[in-house]
């Protein structure tokens, strides 16, 4: 399939303004890129900043959404508890709020936006624990939040779909928490730079390989810490057991193999799993609704998910 042409008009305008490498800057001005609101900011019901309590001792921020039309007589909402993207290394609570406030409409679910520790300040696996607490917290105040604690989701895009899904891990292998589903958009999965994805679309297409290496980097430098499967889920010995999954990957992208392998290894394993596959886009369309029709089209594939996804539904294939 040919490249989007909304895709190819950003990436035209990108080479125009002849941005630099990730990798060529320091941390604070990667950091301090200018990022301007990616689409609509639509309206929901309710947004609270809280912060949730670490395993270190640290406090983690959150934004909790509650969507359009809930009222505090509203029967329990599902909730998704979202890890943003930007490589275990950027990322904020308003570069993805338009994002956190779409979806918390479309899935007529409670969003929690999670401002997990990162790296290189904070390595493998503060992020990790950080979302993991997150998700406790939710299912532990679930009642007070307005969520029904049978339909608790993770998800995120990027790094952020790396935490959902090795949260997903930690939840089965700790016993902490029951998850509903997880939605892993074009998710980090593994550590090997030589698939086909990552030759294809090594440069030229937003995220590069030279990026990909250095975020790994920041966020794992030492290769025990990389081939451990709450870093490189796709190394776990099996994920059975782990919660229904909406996998979405996009065909120009470096990591789309690794998360077309991610939702093939689920379904293996018994994970009812759906794959969603964007095959015209590039990594990071999902929170450029301004920039990308089919962004709208993923967002509400996702809230069908959410709102449609029982807590009982355990098995199934891609």
């Amino acid at each position: 399939m040919p490249l989007d042409p909304q895709a190819k008009a950003f990436l035209d305008m990108m080479r125009e303004v002849e941005m630099p490498a990730l990798e060529d800057l320091s941390l604070e001005q990667i950091r301090t890129l200018p990022t301007p609101i990616a689409g609509e900011v639509e309206a929901v019901a309710k947004t609270e900043n809280r912060t949730v309590p670490g395993i270190d001792g640290n406090e983690i921020p959150v934004r909790i959404y509650w969507p359009e039309g809930w009222s505090e007589s509203s029967e329990p909402a599902p909730a998704l508890v979202v890890f943003h993207g930007g490589g275990w290394v950027m990322g904020t609570l308003d570069l993805y709020d338009s994002l956190a406030r779409s979806l918390s409409n479309a899935g007529s679910c409670v969003v929690v936006s999670v401002d997990y520790r990162m790296a290189p300040e904070h390595r493998f696996p503060a992020a990790a624990e950080d979302s993991h607490s997150a998700a406790v917290y939710v299912a532990e105040n679930a009642e007070s939040l307005g969520v029904d604690p049978a339909r608790i989701f993770v998800g995120g895009d990027s790094a952020g779909g790396n935490l959902a899904v090795v949260v997903s891990l930690m939840a089965r292998d700790r016993g902490s928490v029951k998850l509903a589903g997880q939605v892993l958009v074009y998710p980090i999965a593994d550590c090997d730079f030589e698939t086909a994805s990552y030759v294809e679309n090594a440069e030229g297409y937003f995220l590069t390989r030279a990026s990909m290496k250095w975020f790994w980097d920041q966020y794992a430098p030492d290769p025990a810490d990389r081939k451990h499967p709450y870093a490189s889920p796709l190394k776990a010995e099996s994920l059975a057991g782990l919660p229904p999954a909406w996998v979405m990957t996009a065909g120009f992208d470096p990591l789309r193999d690794e998360g077309e392998a991610l939702a093939t290894r689920l379904a293996a394993d018994g994970v009812k799993t759906h794959l969603e596959k964007f095959d015209g886009q590039i990594h990071g369309f999902l929170r450029r609704t301004d920039l990308y029709d089919e962004a709208w089209r993923a967002i509400r594939l996702i809230g069908e998910f959410v709102s449609q996804t029982p807590s009982t539904d355990v098995a199934g294939s891609v």
